[in-house]
């Protein structure tokens, strides 16, 4: 097969190409190596300095792609967070006066 048969192939993925179920574990892999990667990086800025509140929902939301358990994860902590949002003071009136 030709190199270009095999990228038009390619760019038509669907249950009927032979290579679909291969498509979708290394795809699952792949997205678990890069989420994973990235969640431990966050956590280890936990202790590192660095933005890890930033960094954990990031690969949490990497991860969300694929993987249930971590859309779950993802979702609990957007609901503290905007809990912590709602209790915390505005931040435009720190400088008035009452």
């Amino acid at each position: 097969m030709p190199p270009a048969a095999i990228i038009r192939s390619l760019l038509v993925f669907d249950e009927s190409h032979p290579l679909y179920r291969t498509y979708k574990v290394a795809k699952r892999i792949a997205i678990g190596v890069v989420g994973g990667t990235v969640l431990l990086v966050g956590i280890a800025m936990i202790i590192l300095p660095g933005p890890a509140f930033v960094v954990i929902p990031a690969g949490l939301g990497i991860l969300a792609i694929e993987f249930a358990w971590a859309r779950n994860w993802l979702r609990k902590i957007k609901e503290k967070a905007q809990a912590v949002a709602r209790m915390s003071p505005r931040t435009g009136d720190a400088g008035r006066e009452p």
